[in-house]
């Protein structure tokens, strides 16, 4: 039993260590080329594409999309998105969605331009829906030329337009704009 046991136990031991060079190398998880498809017309497209990152003071955001088109190479062309939507962490650590049918993001200027069904969600219950906005994904600025609407604990605002400047802290909504107030909003009594 004194060399059985020791040598079993130098057999296993040498085993654990063996065993990462023996397995295939084809179990690791890789990302590559292969998720990229032509489609139809020939360009190189993606499915369920993520992209991830972190913002100029270091929070997180992230980018999916159904289907990218456009997908080149060289990663400096703007990309279009079917069904995008952005999630943001804001200074306060609350966080807000930005969904929509279609959209570009442009990889120099770091912007997103959503169309068609433009909806953002607020973890503190508040909706705004409007047709067009472009979203500056670095500096978190935003601006829409088209008509918005929203609701949320304060009551529902209409507008022409809207800015979200200085990281989302400020929203100035342009044009004719219509705010209703809920009595009570905001926790007030009065």
């Amino acid at each position: 039993m004194k060399l059985v046991l020791p040598s079993v136990a130098l057999i296993l031991v040498a085993l654990v260590v063996a065993w990462p060079y023996v397995a295939p190398k084809d179990s690791h998880f890789r990302i590559g080329f292969a998720a990229v498809q032509k489609v139809g017309d020939g360009e190189p497209s993606a499915f369920n594409a993520r992209f991830v990152g972190i913002d100029a003071e270091n929070r997180p955001i992230t980018i999916t999309a159904d289907i990218v088109h456009n997908l080149l190479p060289d990663g400096e062309a703007p990309v279009d998105l079917e069904m995008p939507k952005a999630d943001i962490t804001l200074q306060d650590g609350s966080w807000l969605v930005l969904t929509a049918k279609k959209g570009v993001y442009d990889w120099q200027k770091k912007s997103l331009e959503l169309t068609d069904t433009v909806n953002l969600f607020h973890d503190t219950g508040y909706e705004f829906h409007t047709l067009q906005a472009t979203i500056d994904v670095d500096g978190f600025a935003a601006d829409g030329t088209e008509p918005v609407r929203g609701h949320g604990p304060f009551g529902e605002l209409t507008a022409e337009g809207f800015r979200v400047r200085d990281k989302g802290r400020r929203i100035f909504f342009d044009g004719k704009a219509t705010l209703i107030l809920r009595p009570g909003a905001g926790g007030t009594s009065k």
